[in-house]
This record gives C-alpha cells, sequence and structure tokens, in this order.
C-alpha cells in the first residue's frame, strides 16, 4: 500500500532519480571550476608569449634591443620622503670608476633639491606678501643651496653594480638616497637664524606647499 503524507505520495517519487541528478549537477560544476582554473594560467602563458613576440618583432624590423639599466624600478626613484638619483661612472680603474659615477649622483640630487626648493619658494612668496621679493627668494635660496651643498655629503647609499666591459674597463652604478624632512629642517634652522629672512617666515605655509611639491615630484617619478 504506498505511503500518503498530507498529499504526497512517495512511491511515485524515484528518490535514485533525485539522487543521480544531484551528483549529474555537481560534477558539471566541478567541470567548469576546473576548466576556469586550467584557462588562467594559459591565458597568461599566451599573453606573454604575445608580449615576447611583439618585442622580437620590433627588434627584427628595427634593430633595437630594450635596456633595462641598473635602478629604475620604483625603490629608487624619488618620493614623497626622499630625494634619489642614480649615476654610472666609466673608467679603465675602478676606483675611478667610483668615484666619476659618486660625484655624478650627487650632483644630480643637488640639483633636484635645488630645483624644488626654487619652485617652492616662487609659489611661498607669490602666494604672501613678502617686503622685497626679489631680494627675499635670492637670499633664501643661497641658504638652501648652502644646506644643500653641506647634506651631500650626508648622503645614503642604496645600491650599488659594478661591470666589467669588454674592453677591460669598468662601468660603476650607484644609487644615492637623501631624507626630505631633514633636508627641510636644516633649510627651516638656517631661514630661523637669519633675522631679516624670519621676519616673511611662515614655517607652516612653507612646508604645506614643500610636502605639495615632493608629491609632484613622486608623481613625475612613477
Amino acid at each position: 500500500m504506498p505511503i500518503v503524507l498530507k498529499g504526497v505520495n512517495f512511491e511515485k517519487i524515484n528518490i535514485f532519480g533525485i539522487i543521480h541528478g544531484i551528483l549529474q549537477t555537481e560534477i558539471k560544476t566541478y567541470k567548469m571550476k576546473t576548466t576556469q582554473l586550467l584557462l588562467i594560467p594559459a591565458i597568461a602563458v599566451l599573453t606573454l608569449a604575445g608580449c615576447k613576440s611583439k618585442k622580437q618583432t620590433i627588434q627584427k624590423e628595427t634593430g633595437a634591443v630594450e635596456i633595462t639599466l641598473p635602478f629604475s624600478t620604483k625603490e629608487f626613484r624619488s618620493d614623497e620622503n626622499f630625494f634619489r638619483s642614480k649615476q654610472v661612472g666609466k673608467s679603465p680603474d675602478l676606483a675611478t670608476a667610483k668615484k666619476i659615477a659618486y660625484q655624478n649622483a650627487k650632483s644630480e640630487m643637488a640639483g633636484n633639491i635645488n630645483s624644488t626648493v626654487k619652485r617652492v619658494t616662487d609659489q611661498y612668496t607669490n602666494q604672501r606678501t613678502v617686503g622685497n621679493t626679489q631680494e627675499f627668494e635670492n637670499k633664501f635660496e643661497e641658504l638652501a643651496r648652502d644646506v644643500v651643498n653641506l647634506e651631500m655629503s650626508n648622503v645614503k647609499e642604496i645600491g650599488e653594480k659594478t661591470f666589467k666591459e669588454a674592453d677591460g674597463s669598468y662601468s660603476y652604478w650607484i644609487a644615492l638616497e637623501a631624507d626630505k624632512k631633514t633636508v627641510f629642517d636644516k633649510i627651516d634652522a638656517k631661514i630661523s637664524n637669519d633675522a631679516k629672512l624670519k621676519l616673511d617666515y611662515d614655517k607652516q605655509k612653507f612646508q604645506q606647499i614643500f610636502d605639495a611639491e615632493m608629491k609632484k615630484l613622486a608623481e613625475e617619478r612613477k
């Protein structure tokens, strides 16, 4: 006699059919997920192959070869908190190559800092009422240069690489770093000790402009 519960006839229900249907659905879902997982590395391989093929095509057509210079990654570029520079020195003598690279890197960094300070000073004098604008800018930049020249003896070395060329000479690469806060604090101390400059100096405003310029510098180096 069929079992009837609240209008349901269990004799007509195919339990095995239901279980079979559930299993088939699970198998299909598993296969789809497996296929997707297999496709991801396949697409990555094809993309890399495409890029490589494109580079090879450019090389064949123009004869150009892509070169990656040392210290070209993000951590060796200036950002919001640090001034950074990199340079190379070449010489038959390794010690001379190192000296050339170090001096070149320091000169580059000093130029970057002085350029940043000049932009900050120009904006500062434009946004504030200063007694004698030209005199203030000239004196300000002179003090900043003095600070930068002194700070160059305290720069931090953050990377070096040495290459021996086919002709037996040496190529020496170096990367340097200077802390923005240290540079700013020393400029601030110099200005604060100058009675004339101090009259037109607003540290908070100057620092605000300085920080904004450092952010721009970081964006340019991305």
